[in-house]
């Protein structure tokens, strides 16, 4: 055993272990390799994530890095609590791929691109579908199964894609069918006002819509399953629940803040019983957020079908899969039943617990992408995995803050200078095209700022939880 820091030390060459001291009340694993870097401040969060009482399994994937309290990339098992800062600002933010029939060199994708960022806003404070108080109420409640009713209250071109038939079936291929319980009382009203004109928009920071091909296929049967072939031109999603979801993780942990027991903690480290008439509302609120995220994808989707059908005809774009980030979810794990937070990590259940669905053969499909630059994959659950509490990663995670990617300045004078230059930003994108909601600020999501997903898919792999299935690469990036 190599002793990496007071508080790392390394067992084998994926599993990183830290011991319970000072005010810990369990050990915490990080699953990463030598060649992945750990920010300090990050570990030291997880530290404190294991020094909540409520905490039974505190861990972080490979793509750990910092976040508000809890670090991105952890992974939380409580018992009797929920923690809204563990599940973060963007509830339900979550991955998308659908599938074309088209082989790279078909069609133009720079010009079906451009088509998309048409019809899709790009960017933060971005609106698009606008809904009625009856109409987001609906959502709050049905989640996507909410389209087909607010389709018939609304006029928008997105309804010109929506087909009833290939509807049933995409239901079908969204993680928990695309609804959780959630009562429109627990929501705010801020967050409804907010977020009543947001369905259908991308927003900013890492969010992003990709045309890719599929570049390497690792196993021919899994692919076949899923209507995967090798130079297939697939598009990814990539977006969350927006302001709505938001405000509705802002207000909770303010709620969670002003809770007696959590006097000595800062709000970013607040939790509340999950028992409590506050746990059980932002329970509520939280399956709010996650059916609104969940509907916001099948929007852009159908925008998605409508460009590809006005400008090739009739085009089948099915659905591979909707998996989610940024969740809370009550799940038994070793005898115990405890609450699951998986901030910036995501679920990977084997073929066992997707028994009785579609999935039920293959395993949960685990959507993993990398930057804008690089790679994404498609991998799929083992079960096997109940030592991250069947969590895997959700990307590759950053190597660098925003800020330091994109460097500060202040009235034309440079206060910190970027540690990606514009040239290695060009050449980190060569052959890719890109279309930015914010040209200013497109470098803090640069391939450099990121790990490498390569490595951070082999540790996965390497330890069991997940099969590959296939690497796709852009050709065309879509960025708020």
């Amino acid at each position: 055993m190599t002793e990496l820091s007071s508080k790392l030390v390394r067992i084998d060459p994926f599993r990183l272990h830290i011991e319970r001291r000072g005010r810990m009340v369990t050990d915490a694993t990080i699953y990463a390799s030598e060649a992945v870097k750990l920010e300090p401040d990050a570990v030291s969060q997880l530290c404190d994530a294991a020094s909540l009482l409520p905490a039974r399994k505190v861990l972080a994937t490979a793509d750990i890095h910092v976040g508000f309290g809890i670090p991105i990339g952890a992974v939380l098992g409580l018992e009797g609590a929920i923690m809204p800062p563990a599940v973060g600002y963007d509830i339900n933010c979550g991955m998308r791929l659908l599938r074309s029939p088209f082989s790279k060199g078909d069609i133009d994708t720079d010009k079906i691109a451009a088509d998309i960022a048409r019809d899709i806003p790009l960017g933060e404070g971005r609106e698009n579908l606008q809904l009625g108080k009856t109409q987001i109420e609906t959502v709050i409640h049905k989640g996507v199964s909410a389209i087909p009713d607010i389709s018939e209250r609304s006029n928008h071109r997105v309804w010109e894609a929506f087909d009833p038939d290939q509807f049933a079936d995409d239901i079908l291929r969204i993680e928990e069918n695309g609804c959780l319980p959630a009562e429109p009382a627990a929501v705010p009203k801020r967050a409804v006002q907010k977020g009543s004109n947001q369905l259908g928009t991308l927003g900013g920071g890492n969010h992003f819509i990709e045309i890719q091909y599929v570049q390497e296929v690792f196993d021919n049967d899994l692919a076949e399953s899923f209507g995967l072939f090798k130079n297939q031109l697939v598009v990814m999603i990539h977006s969350g629940s927006r302001r709505f979801g938001y405000e509705i993780a802002d207000e909770y942990m303010n709620v969670a803040a002003r809770v007696p027991e959590n006097a000595d903690r800062k709000k970013m480290l607040s939790y509340l019983s999950a028992e409590s008439r506050a746990g059980k509302n932002y329970i509520q609120a939280m399956g709010a957020a996650a059916n609104f995220a969940f509907t916001n994808r099948h929007i852009m989707a159908l925008l998605v079908r409508r460009c590809f059908n006005r400008m090739f005809g009739p085009t089948p774009l099915p659905l591979v899969y909707d998996i989610a980030h940024n969740m809370a979810k009550l799940e038994t794990h070793n005898g115990k039943r405890l609450w699951v937070h998986r901030k910036g990590a995501t679920r990977a259940f084997g073929p066992k617990q997707m028994g009785g669905g579609i999935f039920a053969r293959t395993g949960q499909p685990i959507i993993t992408p990398g930057s804008m630059g690089t790679a994404s994959f498609l991998l799929v659950g083992t079960g096997d995995s109940e030592e991250s509490l069947n969590s895997v990663n959700h990307g590759a995670g950053r190597i660098m803050s925003r800020t330091a990617a994109r460097g500060k300045t202040r009235n034309g004078r440079i206060i910190t200078p970027a540690q990606i230059s514009d040239d290695q930003f060009k050449r980190s994108m060569k052959g890719i095209k890109v279309i930015a909601g914010n040209k200013n600020k497109i470098k803090e999501e640069a391939p450099g700022a990121y790990k490498d997903i390569e490595e951070v898919v082999r540790i996965v792999i390497e330890c069991g939880w997940a099969k590959a299935v296939a690497r796709m690469v852009p050709l065309a990036v879509l960025k708020g």
